[in-house]
């Protein structure tokens, strides 16, 4: 059974907006903003939606870069994760209950505080290239396999 979320990565030409998760699931970690899809919603307005209840910012241009799923040892459920880089949107960063948004420059990405996965295909993405993969956690939330290719369209 899959789970489908979205996830955001704002972009500019040399920064990314990262958010450190404040509590629940990856809590601690930075991450981009999204999440599951509420009922008869769309991916791209989950995105929307989660990336404005997680920062404040309305994303008004975006697209899907990647579609990733990610398979945890002790679930019975594949999270299917719609990936996209967000390059323009309306309002300011601002902290939520949910995260504490921060930009960073590329070569300065907090890969060491992030998903294990993140270092994989991060790059790809601000390197605008598209992805599919699937990536295997064990119990502590290490990479134990994964796959990862670039693909022309998704």
């Amino acid at each position: 059974m899959k789970k489908i979320l979205s996830l955001g990565v704002i972009t500019t030409e040399t920064r990314v907006l990262l958010g450190v998760k404040k509590r629940g699931f990856g809590e601690g970690l930075w991450n981009g903003f999204g999440g599951k899809l509420e009922e008869g919603e769309t991916v791209d307005e989950s995105l929307v939606r989660e990336t404005k209840e997680e920062c404040g910012v309305t994303v008004t241009k975006y697209e899907k870069k990647g579609i990733l799923e990610f398979h945890y040892v002790d679930q019975e459920e594949i999270f299917e994760v719609h990936v996209y880089e967000c390059t323009e949107y309306e309002g300011e960063p601002v902290e939520t209950e949910e995260m504490r948004p921060e930009w960073f420059s590329y070569d300065e990405i907090p890969y060491g505080i992030m998903w294990a996965d993140d270092i994989y295909w991060y790059p790809l993405l601000l390197e605008g290239k598209k992805f599919k993969g699937s990536f295997w956690f064990d119990k502590d939330g290490k990479v134990t396999k994964h796959e990862l290719e670039v693909v022309e369209k998704l």
